[in-house]
């Protein structure tokens, strides 16, 4: 099992952490020719959204990254990962893969000083200690996506086909449940 995580800018070292403690290889994503490299599955970590997006195209990574993810590549998105990953950004017109139809709003619960830690229940994982900073929220789905989980009644995760997107950081956590969820949706995939 190897897992790439896109390694351009934000918190990818956390989820890199995460994995080594499970025994998983990793590839940081940083050039064109990692994307060409094998690997079970994606992980866009939290970070500068817009900063990333931007990256994606100056380093000729975006078309081929999408391509994997249309195709059933398994692929997990926290906080700014999450807008990466949705169709509608509210009151923005740039988004970047747009693969799972939802609405995303950045920044939802306000700057720095908005940030917050709650345990809260997800769908197949269980109560988990969910940390938000500088956090989105998913504010529409459509029917076919599966909401993994809501706070004070806003999405903050969700899961369509190969892809989940989370509003919060699990890597920020010692908790690895959900990473072990991610890392088995990616052994059906191999398995294929």
């Amino acid at each position: 099992m190897k897992i790439g995580i896109l390694s351009v800018q934000g918190a990818f070292i956390e989820h890199k952490n995460i994995l080594k403690k499970l025994g998983v290889e990793c590839i940081e994503i940083r050039q064109k020719f990692h994307v060409n490299m094998d690997f079970d599955g994606l992980i866009l970590p939290g970070g500068e959204s817009t900063v990333m997006r931007k990256l994606l195209y100056d380093l000729d990574m975006f078309n081929d990254l999408k391509e994997k993810i249309l195709i059933g590549l398994p692929v997990m998105g926290t906080c700014a990962g999450a807008i990466l990953l949705s169709e509608k950004i509210e009151g923005e017109g740039n988004v970047c893969f747009g693969t799972i139809p939802m609405t995303i709003k950045r920044n939802a619960y306000g700057r720095q000083l908005g940030s917050f830690s709650i345990d809260h229940e997800i769908k197949n994982i269980g109560v988990f200690p969910m940390r938000f900073i500088r956090a989105p929220y998913i504010s529409h789905v459509t029917p076919r996506v599966e909401i993994l989980s809501k706070v004070d009644n806003k999405i903050v995760g969700v899961e369509y086909n190969n892809q989940i997107a989370l509003s919060f950081h699990p890597e920020l956590t010692e908790d690895d449940r959900i990473h072990k969820y991610f890392l088995d949706k990616c052994c059906k995939f191999k398995l294929k």
